[in-house]
């Protein structure tokens, strides 16, 4: 199963992120998290440092065969996944990989040529693979997600969050990627504005998969700098994106 979480920078997509990464390694399943997001922010979340992203691979690769360091006749494609493989980080609960950027203010479109390569190459190693992805519509219109089986798409209570929700159900449709399941997720709700929220969710077209509380505790742990994936399991967020697992799982 390949879980992506999509939505507008800023409304809480990599607290999702790592405690979905989190909570399903529980399960004993194999677990790879893919960091897709060029503003690299899940390996914080995670409590992982990372040495090489693939994006860095990708760079080392094209440096190799200028200089011509690369054997006539070598299969490009062979080398960088084996590249790509070293660049994961193993954990006992789960791996990370981190697609990066390229050097400079390169197009980011080849490492997202690169991550749907990765995605079918390496899912089968792999019960559950969740997805950061960059924020916004991106990766919806270079179609990175298109072999995705449940989108999550996180919005906080802001206009431009839902209507970047709103956008991303939208473009799914119309360029016909077919999701096992889509929903929506509400994340930094205040209970007075709970019924106006679900209102306007339901606006979006989009099902409303859960709806996530201020959470008091998710902001100390991101002023003190703390990885994310240490949320205790009675903190608001980690209670309900419980509840959202559970979900997805049946859907297997």
């Amino acid at each position: 199963m390949i879980i992506a979480v999509s939505g507008k920078g800023g409304t809480g997509k990599t607290m999702v992120s790592s405690t979905l990464v989190n909570l399903l390694s529980k399960t004993g399943k194999d677990i790879l998290a893919i960091d897709a997001d060029p503003d690299s922010n899940l390996p914080e979340a995670l409590g992982i440092d990372v040495i090489k992203t693939v994006g860095d691979v990708r760079e080392e690769l094209k440096k190799d065969t200028a200089s011509g360091n690369i054997p006539t006749g070598a299969n490009k494609w062979d080398i960088l996944d084996y590249k790509i493989m070293e660049s994961v980080v193993e954990t006992r609960e789960f791996d990370l990989l981190v697609m990066g950027r390229p050097e400079g203010s390169g197009c980011y479109c080849a490492v997202n040529n690169m991550l749907r390569k990765i995605i079918e190459t390496i899912s089968s190693n792999y019960d559950i693979i969740v997805i950061d992805t960059e924020a916004g519509l991106e990766h919806l219109s270079r179609r990175t997600t298109q072999n995705v089986d449940v989108m999550l798409v996180v919005t906080d209570p802001s206009y431009r969050g839902i209507l970047t929700a709103q956008r991303i159900g939208e473009l799914a449709k119309e360029l016909e990627i077919n999701f096992k399941q889509l929903f929506l997720i509400l994340n930094r709700v205040k209970i007075q504005d709970e019924k106006d929220l679900r209102d306007k969710a339901t606006k979006t077209g989009l099902e409303l998969g859960g709806l996530i509380y201020e959470d008091p505790v998710v902001s100390e742990y991101d002023m003190e700098g703390r990885p994310l994936i240490e949320l205790p399991s009675d903190a608001v967020s980690v209670k309900e994106l419980t509840k959202i697992v559970k979900k997805i799982l049946k859907l297997q």
